[in-house]
Parts: structure tokens; sequence; C-alpha cells
């Protein structure tokens, strides 16, 4: 069975999306589209801007979305999956290429989602940490102990957790992990804590926006980060995103669960390969590659 799984923040680089937009009018056309729904030229910041002007949050995650839409769209009838998952804002695009929501409304609720985290992040300095070489329920118990906020955030594969709380907090997580025996804990070059408590403002300026959005049944069953489980329910797709800015990312068990529901052919749609590593590392049986254009 096919599995279409969609990139998040992190997978951007210079270059994104430029063989698109010049072999594919369909890909011009949408990239055109979305220049006047954000109201300045994303493309060409994807295309040829610096690297410090595509790690703006208002830019990485529409840059990132775009990317992934546009080669799920430009493929047609090769796009055939019969499970999707994007990690943290893949969600957004794998609801998109699944005709769950249209590709305009994905886009605007992306850019609100941007712009929710980028405030959330300026009313209280956080971060992020990668904890490597450690179970998750010893990172899990650690985290609980500390008394600022500090949560598990990224359950990317086994031995690879990242976690997410106030600088203090995730300071002082990292020392504990690191005297537990963690291989590595490497606090991550991050604009605030994603997927935390801290997230909340962002959650309630963003749950208005999905809640006013018209999501449909998806073409397949999308297996969400907040509790790793597939759905085609809209009323339940709407729950699980607004849970997913202050929810961990369930990944290692969004892919356990894939693949024993039948996932045996991970396609990655989208900026890198960063999510067909991790899911090797859940089970080196199954074939992984990265969507592309004939």
């Amino acid at each position: 069975m096919k599995a279409y799984i969609f990139p998040g923040q992190g997978a951007q680089f210079v270059g994104m999306g430029k063989d698109l937009y010049e072999n594919s009018p369909l890909a011009k056309e949408l990239f055109e589209k979305a220049n006047e729904i954000i109201g300045f030229r994303i493309s060409d910041i994807m295309f040829s801007g610096t690297d410090e002007e595509l790690k703006q949050t208002n830019v990485t995650q529409p840059a990132i979305f775009l990317h992934s839409v546009i080669l799920a769209k430009v493929l047609g009838d090769d796009f055939q999956p019969n499970m999707v998952a994007g990690h943290s804002l893949g969600e957004f695009s794998a609801l998109v290429a699944a005709n769950a929501l249209s590709f305009e409304d994905g886009l605007k609720l992306v850019i609100a989602r941007a712009n929710a985290m980028q405030k959330a992040c300026e009313i209280q300095p956080s971060t992020m940490a990668a904890i490597l070489g450690l179970a998750d329920e010893v990172v899990e118990q650690i985290c609980a102990e500390v008394e600022e906020v500090v949560v598990p955030a990224n359950y990317n594969c086994p031995g690879q957790l990242v976690i997410s709380g106030t600088i203090e907090g995730i300071d002082k997580a990292c020392e504990k992990l690191t005297a537990a025996g963690a291989k590595r804990a490497l606090k991550l070059n991050v604009g605030g804590a994603f997927h935390s408590p801290l997230m909340e403002p962002a959650k309630v300026e963003l749950q208005a926006a999905i809640e006013a959005t018209a999501i449909n049944a998806p073409v397949c069953p999308i297996y969400q980060n907040v509790n790793a489980l597939p759905t085609s329910d809209p009323a339940v797709i709407k729950e699980n995103l607004i849970a997913q800015l202050t929810g961990a990312v369930r990944w290692t068990q969004t892919a356990t669960n894939m693949i024993a529901d039948g996932g045996n052919d991970f396609v990655e749609v989208g900026p890198g390969n960063v999510l067909q590593g991790l899911v090797k590392k859940v089970s080196r049986e199954v074939q992984t590659s990265s969507a592309t254009i004939a």
C-alpha cells in the first residue's frame, strides 16, 4: 500500500520548487496564485532568496507547504495514496493533497498558523532540544520532573525525541537527560517552543480560522500527529488540527501504525528526505522514495 508523507519546518532549501515552476504550467499557475494570496512573491524567495530570508517562519511554512502541495498536484493521476500523513506543518500539505482542503484554504490556514506561532514565540522566549539515544519513557519522566514547562514535542523515531519548553526548562532538562545517558542533548535553532503548552495563544487564534474553514472527507485516511490514528471524518480532522499546535507530533507512532495497517511503500512529497530516514528507523522492511515528476 502506498503511503504519501509530507515534511515539516526545517526541510526548506534555496531553489526549492524552481524545477516545478519552470517545467509545469499548472505549477506556475499555482505559484502565481500563492504569490497573490500571500501578498509578496514567495516564489522569488524560494527559488533565489537567501537562507536567512527563507528561515523566517512566515516564509518557511508556506514555502514548504507550496513545494509539497504543488508537487502532489503536478503528479496528477500518478498520485494515488492509500494513506497520507504529514509532520507538523506537513499535515496541512497532506490534507490539501488528499482533497480534504482546497489549495487556497490550505495556504490561508498555513499563513495564519505561521503568524500565530510567531506571535506566541514573542510572548515568551522559549526553545526546543533534540534528545538522542534515550528511550521515550525516560525522556517523558525527566521532563515531568522539571518544574518549568518542558514537554516531549516530536517523537521522530526510536531514540530521537525533541523536547519543547521555556529556555530555563530546556537547559535543566538537557542537563538531567545527559546525566541519564543521552548520547546528545542538542538545543535547536528555532524561534520557540512548538508543540507545547506555550503555543496556547497561537492555538486560540488558529482555532477560529480552522473552525471557519470547510474541510471535506479526504480521498484516503490521514494519520494525524496528535494521536497517530487514521481518520477520514472532517469533524475529527478539525479537532486534531486544533490540538496539534500544543500537542506532540507522534511521528514514530504514526509510521508504526501506517506500517501495521499495510503501508509498505512510503513516498515523501516535498523538499528533503528527512521523513524517509525516520520511517526507515521504524522499519527497514519498507520501501521509501521521493516524489518526482517525469
